[in-house]
């Protein structure tokens, strides 16, 4: 029961993928702007969504080891379980250190993932995953550079 996996991203899946940008992106803003009585929520919001997004981008790891009986299954199912750990983590560190992590994780996502998807034949996602991290990864830092600014 193997299905074809699209070679580059639907409109639905870039659709969800770009809205998954928006809290990125509203809550780094936001620990710039709003008063600071809020801001160790925002930053906090942020590092426990990043977390987030950094787990559910190992899991698709996992998935790709469940769907491929011709990839490297140890090192895919291995790398998949690692974004969760550091995320877990990173979420009991300080609110800046956490999101410096966090960002550093979603480079080094992009980075396993670069070197994996075209053996999964999915190089079309690459641009998008590129996109979306440098987003991601901007929103963190900026984050994190607010709550030292403050």
């Amino acid at each position: 029961m193997t299905e074809s996996v699209p070679d580059r991203p639907s409109n639905l899946a870039r659709l969800l993928g770009f809205g998954g940008l928006i809290p990125f992106v509203g809550l780094a803003l936001a620990s710039w702007i709003a008063p600071p009585v809020y801001q160790f929520e925002l930053v906090r919001s942020l590092a426990a969504y990043a977390a987030t997004i950094a787990s559910f981008v190992g899991a698709l790891h996992w998935g790709a080891a469940m769907h491929r009986s011709d990839l490297n299954t140890a090192a895919a199912l291995a790398w998949g379980v690692v974004p969760s750990l550091v995320a877990w983590l990173a979420l009991s560190m300080n609110a800046s250190t956490a999101l410096l992590l966090l960002s550093a994780l979603l480079v080094a996502c992009f980075g396993v993932d670069r070197l994996m998807y075209p053996r999964m034949g999915l190089s079309g996602w690459l641009p998008m995953r590129l996109q979306l991290t440098v987003v991601a990864t901007t929103s963190c830092f900026a984050a994190a550079m607010s709550t030292m600014a403050r």
